[in-house]
């Protein structure tokens, strides 16, 4: 099986849960600090190898394409400025040798749909599938780890981490089998966000998968599932039913920024682990908590 180099981003979502704000911005560019999201994920597939950043868009997301794109305009007024450190980081957004990819996906028909768009410009490759959502802090990123997985057993591999009984409704969860002396978790199946009391496990699949191309047969002749969209679970779950499907524990930390207290969780987390900013946000963290505490 070839070296994965590709990497895929479904990028068409409306972000509903933070409206007004993605009225007109897409939510995958939100920014942590000083950087988008969907930037931290671009950052976490580049460090991990993969040199094409294939991006399946909507509507209103041309400004997704625009952050990764040059603007020689902003870099020469910079460079007049004397902000070349500045300009520096502007230019290498996305470095040298790696490649920017936009697919369109005509209509909002689910995130099975979006990855399939992606297959003229996958190919007969195996790939990477990174939620920009799912935001990673650690040592070590899923991607990376996934891939590194993938060397050892070339088939779907899934990044999962165990959640809370409540909250098992919110996600994807396995149906685990055998553990191999790897730390690899055979996959019998998956169900997609079951009552607590039906759920196989608490182990929750969140958004860093490695697929080989045979997902893109399933996805075309599946059927609508939940909300009459293409689910990228249902078509995980037949992989699985084949014995085509492993996952590996999530090594770093996740932050939902789909939803709005793991954004702001993120935001602090973050800031705390930021060397120019740390110090003075626990001082500002410090006072306004002496303030809530004072009759």
């Amino acid at each position: 099986m070839a070296r994965i180099t590709k990497a895929v981003f479904p990028v068409a979502g409306l972000g509903t849960r933070f409206l007004p704000a993605t009225k007109a911005m897409p939510k995958e560019l939100l920014p942590i600090i000083d950087k988008p999201i969907v930037q931290y994920a671009v950052e976490e597939a580049v460090a991990a190898g993969v040199t094409e950043l294939i991006f399946v868009t909507g509507r209103n997301k041309r400004a997704v394409g625009d952050h990764f794109d040059a603007n020689l305009e902003l870099e020469a007024q910079l460079l007049a400025k004397g902000k070349t450190e500045i300009r520096d980081m502007v230019r290498n957004i996305v470095p040298e040798g790696v490649a920017c990819i936009f697919v369109r996906q005509p209509e909002p028909l689910g995130l099975g749909h979006a990855v399939l768009c992606a297959a003229p410009a996958v190919g007969d490759n195996p790939f990477v599938v990174l939620l920009a959502d799912d935001l990673m802090q650690g040592e070590i990123l899923p991607t990376s780890a996934l891939i590194s997985a993938f060397a050892r057993k070339p088939q779907t591999i899934l990044s999962v981490s165990e959640v809370a009984a409540e909250d098992v409704s919110k996600y994807g969860i396995l149906k685990p089998g055998a553990v191999d002396e790897h730390g690899l978790i055979s996959v019998e199946g998956i169900i997609e966000k079951p009552d607590a009391a039906d759920a196989p496990s608490r182990l929750a699949s969140f958004g860093r998968y490695v697929f080989t191309p045979e997902v893109f047969d399933i996805l075309r002749e599946l059927a609508p599932g939940a909300g009459g969209e293409i689910q990228l679970a249902d078509a995980i779950d037949n992989l699985a039913r084949e014995g085509k499907v492993a996952a590996i524990t999530n090594p770093s930390r996740r932050y939902d920024c789909g939803a709005k207290f793991g954004y702001l969780t993120a935001l602090v987390d973050f800031a705390l682990a930021d060397a120019e900013y740390r110090d003075e946000f626990i001082a500002l963290l410090r006072d306004r908590l002496a303030q809530i505490d004072t009759p």
